[in-house]
């Protein structure tokens, strides 16, 4: 047991902070797509160079430098416009921050094992903690010069890391590669050059509460019309009252709409977001706001009456139901999902397995025990070596998308989520419980028993069955139980009914005066329970 893990506790999933929504702004007219794409231009090229000064501050960066920002960009645009560009820009700026920690400890983890492996020799074993030696030579020198390649690149990240210099793209690193790739990417110059344009537009901003519709620089009525003030050097675009322009376009949020017109209705703050879709050759605006933080339920109210494990795949949920015990109740469930495809494609599979679940959930009232995923330092090749088809398995999973979709949607339902530690989860749900439940109309995957373990780790009981007793060792014969209940539980030690049928040649079956009761078989330990039949404390390793 020493090589194990620590497991650690599982708990209630907080629910989300905040609330996005998203309409298409119809029928626009030409003079307003023009107004939209001059002032998103304008904005943007402020933005940029608001980011280029933010980059070059440095970690030495402080109020008072984001004030300056924020006056320099005043007289361009408007107070308002100029807090949202500065926030913007601080949040990206500090994305990019965190991101490059985490390509740091990535090269430092490829460091580590490739150097671990060039020192065994070639050809060793390894175990289930540490890799082996590489299996031949030529791998060898092969990973003896990658070694060199990330430790060059792991100096000059530490370099810019101590330095405070990060590395930004707007409109996004990968649109910008692909402008060398035209052909491959099957695009025009023209079509790249709209999609940049588009990415690096800025026409979002913060909302305020107390201001009329909580957003004075992008203002949505409750009957949806829209207006945006228009900074200072294009306030001669104006078709409204103190420098304002109207679309035509009229929103109608269909999800959440109830309670987005509450919220401006009583003038409280609600940011928005708009944007062009040059694909399709829309326009759409993103309403978002922060809620109050969800109380949870206890850990022991989410477990009262059961739950449903969920397995996580890169093709499908995997789900059984198990009742308060931790016994499998009813048959399993699958709810798969096809991630290939576009972007929203992708999404909309997730967005469709996640419902059938939940409806699933709601109709019995259960919590969902999902395992807590996060495979970001387990993708790389240097831990899975040549094991290629298992880093395509781990990477399409689609954990971060799944989870923020599941809490989302679970606390509009109030399905309480327990997440678990996944450690052996696989493992030991295969061991212990895809054979035993197996049937002859039924086989039971790997992903059910995962499911099960799962389930039975977030209701606070071990994995591992009972060891089932030789058969005909008993007094019972056959007949032996495998309780799962823990102990206290009413009628867990309770008299096993009469099994008709004859039993021994001296007594008939039933008519014994102690056939039912267990405490008056001279047995060691408690009725009915052998010492190599009880649970041990601790889960099995395989």
């Amino acid at each position: 047991m020493g090589g194990l893990r620590e497991v650690a506790a599982s708990f209630v999933v907080p629910g989300p902070s905040g609330v996005a929504i998203r309409d298409r702004l119809r029928h626009l007219t030409a003079a307003d797509e023009k107004v939209l794409g001059l002032v998103g231009d304008h904005l943007g090229a402020l933005a940029s160079r608001d980011l280029k000064a933010r980059c070059a501050a440095g970690p030495d960066h402080d109020a008072d430098a984001w004030a300056e920002r924020k006056r320099a960009l005043t007289g361009e645009s408007s107070s308002r416009w100029a807090g949202s560009i500065t926030k913007a820009t601080h949040d990206q700026w500090a994305l990019a921050r965190r991101g490059q920690l985490a390509h740091i400890q990535s090269l430092q983890a490829g460091v580590a094992t490739i150097a671990h492996r060039l020192s065994l020799p070639v050809g060793e074993k390894g175990g289930k903690r540490a890799p082996g030696g590489y299996r031949s030579r030529q791998e060898w020198f092969a990973k003896s010069r990658r070694l060199h390649v990330l430790a060059d690149r792991l100096n000059a990240a530490r370099a810019d890391w101590q330095a405070g210099a990060v590395h930004v793209v707007r409109g996004g690193k990968q649109l910008l590669n692909t402008r060398h790739h035209l052909d491959t990417a099957g695009l025009t110059e023209h079509q790249w050059r709209r999609r940049w344009q588009a990415g690096r537009r800025f026409l979002q901003a913060d909302g305020e509460s107390g201001k009329r519709f909580g957003n004075e620089t992008i203002r949505v009525t409750s009957d949806g019309e829209v207006s945006l003030k228009l900074p200072a050097p294009l306030a001669h675009l104006a078709n409204a009252p103190h420098g304002r322009y109207v679309l035509t376009a009229r929103v109608r949020f269909a999800h959440r709409g109830g309670q987005w017109r509450d919220r401006v209705t009583a003038h409280r703050a609600v940011a928005y977001r708009i944007h062009e879709d040059t694909v399709r050759g829309r326009w759409y605006l993103t309403a978002s706001w922060t809620i109050p933080p969800v109380q949870t339920v206890p850990l022991a109210t989410a477990r009262a009456n059961g739950l449903i494990g969920v397995d996580t795949n890169a093709d499908h949920l995997a789900a059984w139901r198990l009742d308060e015990h931790g016994n499998p109740v009813g048959t399993p469930r699958r709810f798969g999902y096809n991630l290939t495809g576009t972007a929203d494609h992708r999404d909309a599979q997730v967005r469709h397995a996640l419902i059938r679940l939940l409806r699933w959930a709601k109709r019995h009232g259960l919590a969902i025990a999902i395992e807590n995923l996060d495979f970001t330092a387990e993708k790389t090749r240097e831990k899975h070596g040549r094991r290629k088809r298992f880093r395509k398995l781990i990477s399409g999973m689609p954990t971060s998308r799944l989870r923020a979709r599941l809490v989302s949607m679970a606390a509009e339902l109030g399905i309480p989520l327990v997440a678990v530690d996944p450690a052996y989860t696989s493992r030991w749900g295969t061991q212990h419980w895809q054979k035993p439940l197996n049937s002859k109309n039924r086989t039971t995957t790997r992903h059910a028993a995962a499911a099960v373990a799962i389930g039975r780790r977030a209701l606070g009981h071990p994995i591992r069955r009972r060891t089932t007793p030789p058969p005909h060792d008993q007094s019972d014969r056959a007949g032996h139980r495998i309780v799962q209940a823990r102990p206290g539980i009413p009628g867990r030690e309770g008299n096993r009914p009469r099994i008709p049928g004859p039993r021994t040649r001296s007594v008939r079956a039933g008519r014994g005066a102690n056939a039912v009761d267990q405490n008056a078989q001279h047995r060691s330990g408690r009725s009915a329970e052998h010492e190599s039949s009880k649970q041990d404390s601790l889960p099995l390793s395989p």
